[in-house]
């Protein structure tokens, strides 16, 4: 996806408690706000089997969203020629802490 069609839903969640985000990108109308629940709930399971960490009192400390590469594909026009698609992809980091700490 885009980046900045990512970083409207991310700016949203930077900050905010593990529970509330999940609450927000449910309700939220984009279609990339469904990969960012998907990677927050997959961070979320990792930070509590790797580091033990509590998913209830956790937080989104870090979250940011870099451009990556280009996928180029050709799409064909009229008179056999063809018109380049450029579909943009994106980098996604979430780091998530404990409140207590």
């Amino acid at each position: 996806m885009s980046v900045f069609k990512a970083r409207r839903v991310i700016d949203q969640i930077r900050g905010r408690s593990y529970e509330e985000t999940l609450m927000i990108l449910e309700l939220m109308p984009y279609r990339a706000s469904y990969p960012i629940f998907k990677l927050v709930y997959s961070a979320a399971a990792s930070a509590s089997h790797n580091r033990g960490l509590n998913e209830a009192d956790s937080f989104i400390s870090k979250a940011e969203v870099n451009g990556g590469a280009l996928m180029k594909r050709l799409r064909p026009r009229a008179r056999g020629r063809s018109y380049p698609i450029k579909k943009p992809t994106c980098h996604i980091t979430i780091v998530l802490k404990d409140k207590s700490k």
